[in-house]
Formats: C-alpha cells, sequence, structure tokens
C-alpha cells in the first residue's frame, strides 16, 4: 500500500472513530467502537487467508471502518443508508477515485440484513460482521446485543425470547467464506445446540467426525479454567498484534522504498535535462566568451556528480542466493529475503521454508531480520539521496553565483572599456 493509501486509511480512521465515540448514543451497547474494531480487524485476518491485492484490501477496511457510523443517526434502522453517505462524502472531499468509491458502497450495503453478498470482498464483510458467533465472544457479545435492544430500540426482549430468537437465527445463518465455514461455522453450531438444549427443545445433531472433534475442542476450551483462559486469550491477541506491527512495518519500509526512487527518478531527470541544454545551448557560445567556461564545467561537474549519486541510490545489489541445511538448522538464514534463496532449487526452498514455518522463533526472527536490513537499505539509499540533493542544491547556487560574478565582471570591463574610449 503506498504513502497515499495508508495515510487515507488512517484519516478514515480517525474519522470513523470520532463519530462513534462523539455522535453515537451511549445506549448502543454492541455496535460500539469495539465492535467496529473487531470488524477491521477480522477483515485483516480473512484478507490475509485470501491474500487479496492492496486496492481491494483497502476497499475493505475503509467500507469495515465506515459500515457502523449510520447509528450517527440516531435510528438502527436503515444505518447502513447513512454509513454510505458518511463514506461517499468524505472520500469525495479526500479526492479518491470513483471506483473505490463504489466498491466501498458496495460492500457496506452487503451489511444489510439479511445479508446476501456477491463477490468476495462483500462476503468478507459479511462474515466479518458476524464472526463473534463463531468464536468464545459469542455469549458477551450476544448479551451486548440485547441491553442495546432494551435501551436503544426500547424493545421488550426476555431472556427466553431472545434465547428463542438467537435459535432462529443461528439456524438460518451461513458463513460465505471457505474462511468462515471451516474455522467459524463448526463453533457456531456448537453455540446452537446449547441454545437448544437450554431452550429444552434441542437434540444432538449428528456431525461428521471433522466437526464432532472442532466442537470437542472447543467445549473443552470453554470449560477451562477462566485464568487460563484468559492467558491464553491474551496470547491470541498478542500474536494477532504481532502480525499486524509486522505488516504496518513492512508496509511502511515498502512505501518509504518506493518514495526514495521516485524522488532519485526526479533528481537523474533534471539533471539530465540541465546537461543536454548545456550542450546543446551554451557549450557553442563558449569559444566567443571564454570568461563563463569555469562555470559551466562547475555546473556540469554539479549535475554528474547529483545524477552518479541519485543512480546510487537506486543501484540493486544482488547476494549471491544460496544455502545450506545447516544454515536452516542454526537458524542463520532469512527466507524471506530473495537474496538468500534465488539461487536455490524449488525442493529445496520448500523444505526450508516449512522448517521455517513450524519454528515460531526461527519465524519471527527471519521477520525481524527482514526489518532490520530493508531498514539498512533504506538508510543507505536516503544517505546517497540527501549526498545528490545536496550536491544540486549547493552546486546550483554556487555555479549561479559563478556565472552572475562574470557577467558583472564583464558588464563592468564593457563599461570602463567605452568610458575610456570617450
Amino acid at each position: 500500500m503506498t504513502d497515499q493509501k495508508s495515510q487515507l486509511v488512517s484519516e478514515v480512521r480517525e474519522f470513523a472513530t470520532d463519530i462513534i465515540l462523539n455522535k453515537v448514543s451511549k445506549s448502543i451497547r454492541y455496535h460500539n467502537l469495539d465492535h467496529t474494531q473487531g470488524v477491521v480487524l477480522a477483515c485483516e485476518e480473512i484478507a490475509d487467508y485470501y491474500q487479496l491485492n492492496p486496492d481491494d484490501r483497502m476497499a475493505l477496511t475503509i467500507a469495515a471502518w465506515f459500515h457502523d457510523t449510520g447509528f450517527s443517526s440516531g435510528e438502527s434502522h436503515g444505518h447502513e443508508a447513512v454509513s454510505i453517505s458518511l463514506a461517499t462524502t468524505f472520500l469525495k472531499e479526500h479526492n479518491a477515485g470513483q471506483d473505490l468509491i463504489q466498491k466501498v458502497i458496495n460492500i457496506i450495503e452487503a451489511t444489510r440484513m439479511p445479508q446476501s453478498p456477491v463477490n468476495l470482498l462483500q462476503q468478507i464483510i459479511c462474515d466479518a460482521d458476524l464472526f463473534h458467533i463463531g468464536t468464545a465472544e459469542f455469549k458477551a457479545k450476544n448479551d451486548l446485543l440485547r441491553q442495546e435492544l432494551i435501551e436503544f430500540s426500547h424493545e421488550d426482549v426476555s431472556k427466553k425470547k431472545w434465547r428463542k430468537m438467537n435459535i432462529a437465527f443461528l439456524g438460518n445463518h451461513k458463513y460465505f467464506t471457505d474462511y468462515g465455514r471451516r474455522k467459524l461455522q463448526p463453533i457456531k453450531e456448537q453455540h446452537l445446540e446449547e441454545l437448544k438444549l437450554k431452550n429444552g427443545d434441542g437434540k444432538k445433531v449428528k456431525k461428521n467426525k471433522k466437526e464432532d472433534q472442532m466442537v470437542e475442542s472447543f467445549t473443552e476450551e470453554m470449560n477451562k479454567d477462566p485464568e487460563e483462559k484468559k492467558k491464553k486469550d491474551k496470547e491470541n491477541q498478542t500474536e494477532r498484534g504481532i502480525s499486524t506491527v509486522f505488516r504496518i512495518m513492512a508496509n511502511n519500509h515498502a512505501s518509504l522504498s518506493q518514495m526514495a526512487d521516485s524522488k532519485a527518478n526526479i533528481m537523474i531527470s533534471v539533471n539530465a535535462i540541465i546537461l543536454s541544454l548545456l550542450i546543446s545551448n551554451l557549450v557553442r557560445h563558449l569559444e566567443g566568451n571564454p570568461n563563463l567556461v569555469i562555470p559551466t564545467i562547475m555546473l556540469v561537474l554539479v549535475c554528474v556528480a547529483a545524477i552518479i549519486f541519485a543512480v546510487l541510490a537506486t543501484r540493486p545489489n544482488i547476494t549471491q542466493g544460496t544455502f545450506t541445511k545447516e544454515d536452516i538448522q542454526k537458524k542463520q538464514t532469512n527466507l524471506l529475503f530473495f537474496g538468500n534463496f534465488h539461487s536455490m532449487t524449488l525442493p529445496d526452498y520448500d523444505w526450508a521454508m516449512k522448517e521455517m514455518l513450524i519454528d515460531k522463533d526461527y519465524m519471527y526472527g527471519s521477520m525481524v531480520k527482514d526489518l532490520y536490513f530493508l531498514g539498512v537499505v533504506l538508510a543507505k539509499k536516503y544517505r546517497f539521496l540527501r549526498i545528490s540533493y545536496n550536491v544540486f542544491m549547493y552546486g546550483l547556487i554556487i555555479s549561479m553565483l559563478t556565472y552572475g560574478v562574470v557577467m558583472a565582471y564583464e558588464a563592468f570591463f564593457v563599461t570602463t572599456t567605452v568610458q575610456l574610449a570617450k
């Protein structure tokens, strides 16, 4: 994601957060900032699963931040339309493209009940919006939703009525993405069975072996000591936070690298134009005006030096691209950088990657090394780039001053000669 797009997403986050915190009723217990942040994280998680391209990921993230801002109207019914209006106005004010705006509108519209997504991005936000019903957070979030219906919508929802409503909803609900069906659906089914049993009309539904194992695993998790569950939840949140940090830092490094290359390209282009003008126009006049030779040579040297340092800033450096099994076993090779494996065969690289992926310390260590060396390369780029800009700036100033001195001297010389002639 480019620096400009990252800035837009950041501004969307701040704008949506301000609306939810300051303009949405405090009686909104469920559709609050915590829910919106959860939907954003769930969208990122599912987007990682499908390896979405940066443009689709940005549209999905923007829609996730805006999708419940419509509650600021004071009404729950039709809040999606208000959310779309807020998103459209904001994006137009920030000069977003029409394709992005329409994509965000379609994604938010898909969250309207009953959900009916027609493409992958809409399916992802629908599953993210109801992510909690396939997790251990279902009961707590469900209680908050009931409180919201009572306090905000002023509906009379007894516990028995609420249980029946949930049984009907969970029975009709389905996850649209393959990710949701695999990870969330079995746990949602367990919640449904528990509600049916509490309601007195539940019978165990026959499941396949794989689903039974997943449900048993979930039941064991629910029966664990609360402190142990809290510790595990904290570990899961920490891992998600680590992944987010690494992704953000990698995106920032990539954006900074693109900016450096762009600045170097500007410097090369500008100095190339100056050199071409010097060669085509000024040089041929030097014979008749030898006093301009020195400042012209100075300007040529400045342009050439600036170009050289700009080229050094963008010049690639390729390593040998090989590793040994011993390097992998000792965790000495960073497999996330292409320069360390480009000369290896696919079977060797496949084996090495699998070794790294099953070793969390090795994987995190490789990610840290990758970020570090990206930073080293960026430092080198910007150091050469700074030298190039300094040479150009100060060299141009000195050259122009030299031209000025020469021209002033010639003017003085001509004036003096004319006066003497008189």
